[in-house]
């Protein structure tokens, strides 16, 4: 049992981490320079030592295909931060095309041509993205170094990109569009007064562009802007709640689109510019289509839908309208899907057994090649646990799903202590995909890990994903969260005395929400990028994103709003924390400010209480640096051994 021999250093007095520039002892962990560490034990040497194949697996996302030497585009890190790769073939080497110290995932190449490629990046986590093109391993900026911008679509023809900025006042998304080999060339074609817009694709001739305003998750507007004059025309009623997932233009101008128009879910069909109707195309399906792909020649569309969370990939013959399911895959999440001008179509693909990894389908014989097989630190993934489908009906009878892993019960016998993980968003879900350094706890140190889907999660249709809304319904979905507590307490393999809570961003709200709520049943929690009182995040967040985060938790100028949500705000209720307490933020958050993990983690002890805190000063609300995840990683192993296994 390697995890045995850092055990003893737990039972230690909780210690501050060395100064800055004082070196760690030898038996220490060296903490990177860029976290700031406080209220806690050092890392001991080794514990690190003991998780370190779990430590260093790797993914590769498929990021696109290029038209010109038919290689496939990927997403992966072999040093501290993710960069793009060029794969030739089937599994063939990685062969690296960019070099930054920040992380990039981003990028694309000039469709019909491959002959120029242009990336998305920020610094430090801010999500003030810039847009580049790369040569040569080197980024040349195209943007103007300061606003927010974000790269929406390129024509066809690749002589044309449409992208968003707000650089005209800091706030609004406004949309220009430019030839990125001339970047003099840019323009604005269409200033807006508020956020959520982008450019979904070019019409054929370049005439116009499909442009589309996300409102919510269940409303999102569609408009005609004419790229000469800048005229901006509605598509549709847009007194309607309707949203739209994808959309893109086929050879002949048709648009297809995923809609849930007349439906509870998702639905792929075709979209008429003049009239705003929705026409359903190919087989009817019970759950949302959640990406598509149109073939170059019009031919085919390649699918995925969601099926309770995991993944399935039709082929749309657009002719006969029928659709045939790839079964060369097993269960899983799918990715990116994006077919090649050659007709492969390429997904990104993970599994609880599988890292991401690349792979493409044949369209005529639906056989599947795989295209990486990301390392997993040396160890055999396909001995990672398989999750359970639990299905629990909430207080009001609404029936609710969630992702159970248990630990192999012939190695770990007797009632195991759980960590329930609560997703964040609200606007998302969890699903059966690759677990990376979690399965250690699951593997090595016997604990169960539940991944619930409460009310306000996608994938389970509108209706069920607008249960949440606003400030008077919000604790709905925290009241759900004891409700499946209470029914894990009664599974017979699991100990109720040792039930733990975790979550980041919403999730971290609804992680101080249940420290609050549901102290008598939890041992500790684990909060990250969480949002502790909904009235300061609503008025420190950037502002280009308040207005559409006030739709999904309620405005904050109003009075009996601002009322409520002082009232269901955990800082609010901070007194009732009685457990321990584990605060994780990055200090260049621009969605959850990091005052809103100062001002919980200074109450709790102001209280009395016991919170560690750890700041990343170099991230911001998506961690990308390996050094800063993995010493988190290993905190947290510490907290939940101190405070729940122990």
């Amino acid at each position: 049992m390697r995890h045995l021999s850092f055990l003893a250093a737990l039972a230690l007095p909780l210690a501050s981490v060395p100064a800055a520039g004082q070196e760690a002892p030898a038996d220490v962990q060296p903490k990177p320079s860029a976290l700031v560490a406080d209220g806690m034990p050092d890392v001991p040497a080794a514990l690190a030592a003991a998780t370190r194949p779990y430590m260093e697996y790797r993914g590769a996302s498929f990021v696109g295909w290029n038209p010109g030497d038919k290689t496939m585009l990927i997403a992966t890190r072999f040093g501290n931060t993710t960069q793009l790769h060029r794969v030739a073939a089937p599994m063939g080497a990685r062969e690296q095309l960019t070099f930054e110290a920040e992380p990039v995932g981003q990028g694309v190449w000039a469709p019909a041509t491959g002959d120029l490629m242009l990336v998305q990046k920020d610094i430090g986590g801010n999500e003030f993205y810039q847009i580049y093109t790369m040569t040569d391993g080197r980024l040349t900026l195209l943007t103007d170094g300061k606003s927010r911008n974000a790269l929406n679509a390129w024509s066809k023809d690749g002589s044309l990109i449409a992208f968003t900025s707000t650089r005209r006042n800091g706030r609004d998304s406004d949309i220009y569009v430019m030839n990125p080999r001339d970047p003099a060339s840019a323009r604005l074609v269409a200033q807006v007064d508020s956020n959520g817009w982008a450019v979904a694709g070019f019409a054929p001739d370049k005439s116009w562009a499909l442009v589309a305003r996300y409102a919510s998750v269940e409303k999102t507007d569609l408009f005609r802007l004419d790229l000469g004059s800048g005229a901006m025309t509605p598509i549709g009623d847009h007194g309607k709640t309707v949203a739209y997932g994808e959309a893109a233009f086929a050879p002949d101008g048709t648009i297809w689109v995923t809609s849930d128009e007349g439906s509870d879910f998702q639905r792929l069909g075709t979209l008429d510019p003049a009239t705003g109707v929705f026409t359903p195309r190919g087989p009817a399906e019970s759950w949302d289509v959640e990406a598509f792909d149109l073939s170059d020649d019009g031919r085919f569309v390649a699918y995925a839908i969601n099926e309770a969370g995991a993944s399935r990939l039709r082929v749309l013959d657009v002719a006969s309208g029928r659709a045939r399911t790839v079964d060369g895959l097993p269960a899983g999440v799918i990715g990116h899907v994006e077919v090649a001008p050659w007709g492969a179509i390429g997904i990104g693909f993970t599994s609880a057994r599988s890292a991401a990894d690349a792979y493409s389908v044949d369209p005529e014989t639906l056989a599947v090649t795989r295209w990486t097989k990301s390392e997993t630190g040396g160890l055999d993934a396909a001995r990672n646990i398989e999750p359970e489908l639990v299905k629990v009906k909430s207080f009001d009878g609404l029936e609710m799903s969630g992702f159970l892993y248990r630990p192999d019960p012939a190695k770990f016998p007797g009632k195991r202590p759980l960590i329930m993980h609560v997703h964040g968003g609200p606007e998302s879900q969890w699903r059966p995909e690759f677990l990376g350094s979690t399965n250690y706890l699951i593997n090595e140190l016997g604990v169960a890990y539940f991944y619930p889907n409460v009310r306000g999660s996608t994938g389970y249709g509108k209706r069920f994903v607008g249960l949440d809304n606003g400030p008077f319904k919000r604790e709905d979905s925290v009241r759900d969260m004891g409700v499946f507590l209470d029914a894990l307490a009664k599974d017979k393999g699991l100990d109720a005395a040792r039930f733990g809570l975790t979550g980041r961003s919403y999730g971290g709200y609804m992680c101080y929400a249940a420290a609050t709520h549901f102290a008598d049943k939890l041992r500790a929690n684990l909060c990250v990028v969480a949002i502790s009182n909904f009235v300061t995040f609503l008025e420190n967040t950037q502002e280009y994103r308040r207005d559409l985060r006030r739709v999904e938790y309620g405005d904050e100028r109003d009075p009996a709003q601002r009322q409520k949500l002082m009232e269901i705000s955990p800082l609010t209720r901070v007194s009732d924390i009685r457990k321990p307490l584990f605060v994780v933020t990055g200090a260049n958050d621009p969605r959850v400010p990091a005052s809103e993990a100062d001002q919980i983690v200074a109450a709790v002890r102001g209280n009395g209480g016991t919170a560690w805190s750890l700041v990343a000063t170099n991230e911001g609300h998506q961690w990308g640096k390996k050094e800063n995840v993995d010493y988190t990683f290993w905190t947290s192993l510490l907290f939940w051994q101190h405070y729940l296994l122990n």
